[in-house]
């Protein structure tokens, strides 16, 4: 089985961002959005570490798990809205959660790599360049709707999740995992901000020259960032994800949370990772930093979970069911 495009375009995305293009994506949030994603696409796995290997299947699994419990796998066909590079779809599918797909997103940029990826795995999964607000499927369609770090991209929200309830199958469910709190984004993105400053400036000194990154590819990141912060348009308390998301009709509504320690340790060895030359941290960087987040994650849930306020935590999840069946 393969993947394959079902729009009937042929997506060319812009690999690179002027400052021009920038400054006029500032006033178009969805320009933004396309923009931004087009100009990641190609390096968005590299960047974020992601892969489709037993590694991230079970993350992807453990979201879809932690944020809707015990489910009877698998559903027939599932749908990732703002697919990105098809990191949680492709990873699920794969775990048995789902027969087949479909991923839409507003970048043909990410639309085509989703699809080359899920092509790659041998996954039987179509795509459409599509946004989230009108979503182009026929009702009743999905028995599974999922997503990953997508909603705090979308200006309206509820639109977006009873468009989700009208292509899913009465009875069918959608996970979105990977939301920002409101407490989480705030101190990741200090840290972010602050460990950036510090790498920066540090390895401007002479005998730090080698782990310094060309001026251009600092001012390339530069001009990312400001799309970044135009395209994260909300962050989430659980509570208040909750309500949006029954005020568009779903029923079985919950929102659970995690990554406190380990948001901690991760925001700085991210941004630490983008200010460095490429290659220049080795296995033994990875190996600290993947083991770092596994150790704090195991605290978050086995320590932190129980005394921190679940608005504490970076990463916000929601399930929901349609009604009906």
């Amino acid at each position: 089985m393969t993947a394959s495009r079902t729009d009937g375009t042929d997506p060319a995305p812009n690999p690179h961002a002027t400052a021009e293009e920038v400054a006029a994506a500032l006033e178009d949030t969805k320009l933004a959005q396309v923009l931004y994603h087009d100009w990641e696409a190609e390096s968005y796995d590299e960047k974020w570490s992601i892969s489709y290997d037993e590694r991230c299947i079970d993350y992807a699994k453990g979201r879809f798990d932690a944020a809707a419990g015990e489910q009877p796998l698998p559903y027939g066909k599932a749908l990732e809205l703002g697919c990105g590079t098809g990191f949680f779809l492709l990873n699920l599918m794969q775990a048995g959660v789902a027969k087949s797909g479909s991923v839409t997103d507003l970048s043909p940029g990410m639309v085509k790599v989703a699809l080359r990826n899920a092509e790659h795995l041998g996954l039987d999964v179509d795509g459409r360049v599509a946004d989230a607000e009108t979503i182009p499927y026929e009702d009743d369609t999905f028995d599974l709707v999922v997503g990953h770090a997508v909603l705090h991209h979308i200006p309206d929200v509820e639109q977006s999740l009873r468009e989700v309830l009208r292509v899913l199958k009465p009875g069918g469910r959608f996970v979105f995992a990977g939301e920002p709190s409101t407490v989480g984004n705030f101190y990741a993105r200090w840290l972010g901000r602050i460990t950036w400053e510090a790498t920066t400036s540090v390895t401007k000194l002479p005998f730090l020259s080698g782990w310094r990154r060309p001026q251009t590819e600092l001012d390339e990141s530069s001009r990312a960032a400001a799309l970044e912060a135009v395209v994260d348009l909300h962050t989430f308390d659980p509570s208040d994800l909750e309500k949006i998301a029954t005020a568009a009709g779903a029923v079985e509504v919950k929102a659970s949370s995690e990554e406190f320690a380990a948001a901690l340790l991760g925001w700085p060895v991210r941004t630490f990772e983008a200010a460095v030359p490429e290659g220049k941290l080795g296995w033994g960087w990875a190996k600290f930093a993947f083991g770092g987040w596994r150790t704090l994650s195991w605290v978050d849930e086995n320590v932190l979970k129980h005394v921190v306020p679940r608005s504490f935590f970076y990463n916000v999840m929601i399930t929901g069911v349609k009604p009906g069946k």
